[in-house]
């Protein structure tokens, strides 16, 4: 009996060490995260430009940690200082249950109603009324609504890829690019790092136009999506996610972050899924007060959509 008494004494005993053990484990990794996180964000913030001015408009998305999330990319024409308007605009899905990532694009010169401003092309959305006002605008138009926003400005792009994609991105330049980009790209296989990536991202004065341009934006994402999972680890991770924050303009709090970066690292997931909107002969070139826009078929380009972003993936 004294024995048995004596043997439950130890198991309390060890039982309690192993939890006061496991709670100062974790509140070292809690510090550290926090630590690592916060030197991301200094070391970022002390070479990057300010971020893009701040939202008009208080972002209305509903905020999610676990499940399925939409986040519109925004890539802004803007200077330091500036709105401007969005020269790159994505709808990024993460899927934590099925690990599945997908992407959409919209075409900027589509030309959709804008809530208080009528007929317009998509990307003025943004120079009206911020990040929620696009949100506005692609929910009314398309019935997809989003969580999150981050906007990467022209200056904050380069560095955000050289610190993601180390190794730089590999592409096949079928002719060559200068028009517009303020440099000269070869035609070739070659590899591109920072400014040289975003000149290939930017092109746009070939028979392609914006069309090639979307094609080329969804090529280098997807790659360096590929290249930041295999070259960061969960320890790198913090210091990673607060650096990436310090170039860019976003709603995106720790929590989430932290939610999408861990899963990415620890969890196999599929090839990222793309689409363009408007989806192929769903528009129209014409000519209106606004400029040279794309006319959509509204209606089949929302279903396209939607279909895309569907549980049971895009047709």
């Amino acid at each position: 009996m004294h024995t048995r008494r004596t043997k439950k004494r130890k198991t309390r005993k060890w039982v309690k060490k192993s939890l006061l053990g496991l709670g100062i484990i974790i509140s070292i990794l809690a510090v550290y995260s926090v630590y690592q996180y916060q030197q991301g964000l200094s070391s970022a913030s002390s070479v990057s430009p300010e971020k893009d001015s701040s939202t008009i408009q208080p972002f209305q998305g509903e905020k999610v940690h676990v499940g399925e999330m939409k986040i519109l990319l925004i890539g802004s024409d803007a200077r330091t200082g500036e709105q401007g308007r969005s020269d790159t605009l994505m709808i990024a899905d993460y899927n934590q249950d099925t690990q599945q990532v997908k992407l959409a694009s919209l075409m900027r010169d589509t030309y959709v109603e804008i809530p208080g401003y009528g007929m317009q092309k998509l990307n003025a959305a943004y120079s009206f009324g911020g990040p929620e006002l696009l949100r506005q605008t692609i929910k009314q138009n398309f019935g997809i609504d989003i969580n999150y926003y981050a906007v990467v400005n022209f200056e904050g792009f380069p560095k955000l890829i050289d610190l993601l994609a180390p190794n730089g991105i590999e592409v096949d330049i079928q002719n060559e690019m200068s028009t517009g980009i303020g440099m000269t790209l070869p035609p070739g296989k070659q590899t591109l790092h920072g400014e040289k990536l975003l000149g290939y991202v930017r092109f746009r004065k070939d028979s392609r136009s914006d069309f090639g341009r979307v094609e080329r934006q969804q090529e280098v994402l997807s790659k360096v999506r590929e290249q930041a999972v295999s070259f960061t680890s969960l320890a790198r991770l913090p210091k990673v996610l607060g650096t990436v924050n310090g170039y860019v303009d976003t709603n995106i709090d720790s929590k989430a972050l932290f939610t999408i970066g861990k899963s990415l690292l620890t969890k196999k997931s599929s090839d990222m899924e793309t689409l363009r909107i408007p989806i192929k002969d769903s528009y129209t070139d014409e000519r209106v007060d606004v400029g040279a826009v794309l006319d959509i078929d509204v209606e089949t380009n929302r279903q396209a959509l939607n279909t895309f972003f569907s549980t049971q993936g895009s047709e």
